[in-house]
């Protein structure tokens, strides 16, 4: 076992969770990951493992005392928000349910810390340019509202029973780590900039523009993006605090500037000099407009300042990766890119 303190991370086999663990090893933490690998994958895994399920009341209470967790960083959850429409119950069970036995279990061993993965979708249709925490949560589909309840409950928790805890709501999670050894990786991608190289490489055959006629200078939606190395060193930043007895909050984790989808396509061509094949299609109910953190409040509490989320870095990194996880066969053409005659 190691001397490190050990911080339980539930989803560590993911996206983000997997980026949080290796900060949590540069910051002098232990992670143990727990994760069911219905969406993660081993080999993305940091630190110890313990395979179960957040509704495994036993498995997760062993985990607890085995490993003597002193804080939780909490990412599992399901986040399809389409699927989350035509599947409510599925969201609510695995979201809700899972985040209120996981709690049952820190409660029981005595863990009274934990920084959760929320998300920007808990503000729903926004109309504000830069929101800050201020701004109402009226989620519009049921991952936002499985985020939104759980942000409730904790903060119910911290009042009846002392929880210290952090809600980080991001806004447009992208990049890879810079090794280029984990990313994105889903059977079901949805998130722009990786379907966009999965439809450079040939991987998706239908990359689509959803609406090119809102309010912005080039028609398509903007979005605040935020590369996945700095939202791990603001998870680290809010565990560090709760160590040291701060009772927590809910804090947007953006950089304050957005793109536009257009925008975005711009800069995959300028670093991979290729042209993402896409059709424009109508827009998708619900999208909004504009979506853009207002950071102050991250910054000032968390000293939140962005250093890898840059559009070229995210995007270069993004690629790097994609290269590896993704890699075209070798007599596979490269879509986007022009055609060369044999040599006589």
């Amino acid at each position: 076992m190691s001397d490190r303190p050990a911080i339980l991370v539930t989803g560590g086999a993911g996206y983000i969770g997997s980026h949080c663990c290796r900060a949590l090893v540069a910051a002098g933490y232990h992670p143990v990951v727990y994760d069911n690998f219905s969406t993660g994958h081993p080999g993305f895994v940091t630190g110890s493992l313990v395979s179960g399920d957040l509704l495994d009341r036993a498995t997760l209470a062993g985990a607890f005392t085995q490993h003597r967790i002193v804080a939780v960083m909490h990412f599992a959850a399901f986040s399809l928000v389409g699927e989350s429409v035509v599947n409510p119950q599925k969201y609510y069970h695995n979201n809700v349910a899972g985040t209120l036995s996981l709690l049952d279990a820190m409660r029981g061993a005595g863990c009274s810390r934990l920084v959760f993965s929320s998300t920007g979708a808990v503000y729903g249709n926004a109309d504000s340019k830069a929101l800050p925490e201020t701004y109402p949560c009226e989620p519009i589909n049921p991952y936002g509202s499985s985020k939104w309840m759980i942000e409730r409950i904790l903060a119910d928790y911290r009042g009846a029973y002392g929880l210290g805890s952090f809600c980080l709501r991001y806004f447009n999670a992208s990049g890879a780590d810079a090794s280029g050894e984990i990313g994105e990786l889903r059977e079901n991608e949805t998130h722009l900039i990786p379907r966009a190289m999965m439809a450079l490489q040939g991987h998706v055959r239908d990359f689509a523009v959803f609406g090119d006629d809102y309010d912005t200078p080039d028609g398509t939606a903007i979005r605040d993006y935020i590369h996945v190395t700095d939202l791990a060193a603001a998870h680290v930043s809010a565990l560090n605090l709760l160590m040291q007895g701060h009772r927590g909050g809910a804090f947007n984790l953006g950089t304050g500037s957005g793109f536009s989808v257009r925008e975005i396509l711009a800069a995959i061509v300028a670093e991979t000099g290729r042209k993402v094949p896409h059709v424009v299609k109508p827009r998708r109910s619900g999208d909004p407009t504009y979506l853009v953190a207002d950071p102050t409040a991250a910054r000032e509490m968390l000293k939140f300042t962005p250093a890898h989320s840059d559009l070229p870095t995210i995007i270069r990194t993004a690629w790097a990766w994609h290269q590896k996880a993704h890699p075209l066969k070798a007599d596979e053409p490269v879509p986007g890119k022009a055609k060369t005659s044999p040599a006589a």
